[in-house]
């Protein structure tokens, strides 16, 4: 089946204007690199409810991802009830709020300590998040790894030549994977997409694994391009992604918030280099 299209909430769906201000809420803000903003609260303990959620929704569009940092954490039901002021929430079988921890006996690679590869969320969902919402409980110490990543697959389109970008607007690619954990199935996507909000051009591309060193792998079939490129197209594309000037890791610190734009980015994780305990919260916004 194709991937459904995504089901846009109506607060806000402009794209950021040219003069978006990086001092829209109160508080100290620092570019991150090769992209990204964080905004540190003025005072420890700040309730992130009182930031005007228009700016920070334009913010996002404009940076790719946003870091809160030094605000109060939330309770879980908390957490989805501010959620829902951005938008729509998508319920899974666990409902609204995945808790992202290590399992004792994982059957997905997402709750092992190994390294995550790159994707897009809401693939096998009914529909594809806007913002993926985090917040931080549970850090590793510095230094030890299970740094998040994410890719702006805007400046990869951006970077490519023009017959790069008309070879990738050919390919489609279906992805296929067993639902043991709280997604699974079969779709079909391409490759090139327009962002429904800003009309940038994005990738749509989830990283092929070995099926022998990860649980829960997804599989997939590269269509419009000749088999015996197929190869060449999938490493070629894969460095691009783990490029310096597209791939940003955040290192998490206990009460971080990250709220990302789901349509420009991928995004995956390090693997953790010691036993290092990371406890995640993640919401995915429609």
């Amino acid at each position: 089946m194709k991937s459904p299209a995504a089901t846009l909430n109506p607060i806000p769906q402009t794209p950021p204007p040219a003069s978006t201000s990086i001092d829209c809420c109160p508080g100290t803000y620092r570019a991150l690199s090769p992209f990204g903003l964080l905004l540190e609260a003025n005072n420890s303990g700040s309730d992130i409810r009182e930031l005007a959620l228009t700016h920070l929704c334009q913010l996002i569009w404009k940076y790719r991802l946003i870091v809160l940092r030094g605000f109060s954490p939330l309770e879980q039901e908390a957490l989805s009830d501010y959620c829902a002021t951005w938008g729509e929430i998508l319920s899974w079988n666990f409902g609204t709020v995945l808790n992202l921890v290590v399992h004792d006996n994982p059957e997905n690679y997402l709750f092992t300590n190994g390294n995550v590869p790159f994707h897009w969320d809401g693939a096998f969902a009914t529909a594809v998040p806007r913002f993926l919402f985090f917040q931080c409980l549970e850090a590793p110490a510095l230094g030890n790894g299970g740094e998040t990543l994410f890719c702006d697959t805007t400046q990869i389109w951006q970077d490519a030549n023009s017959l790069q970008r008309e070879v990738w607007k050919k390919i489609e690619i279906t992805y296929r994977t067993q639902k043991v954990a709280h997604y699974g199935g079969k779709i079909t996507v391409p490759l090139v997409s327009e962002h429904p909000i800003t009309g940038e051009t994005t990738l749509r591309f989830a990283e092929p694994v070995d099926p022998y060193n990860y649980l829960n792998p997804i599989f997939l079939e590269v269509a419009g391009l000749p088999a015996q490129q197929h190869e060449q197209f999938l490493r070629q594309l894969i460095i691009k992604l783990y490029l310096p000037q597209n791939c940003l890791a955040h290192e998490w610190q206990p009460g971080d918030i990250l709220v990302a734009d789901n349509h420009a980015l991928l995004h995956g994780r390090h693997p953790f280099k010691s036993k290092s305990s990371r406890h995640l919260q993640r919401v995915h916004i429609i």
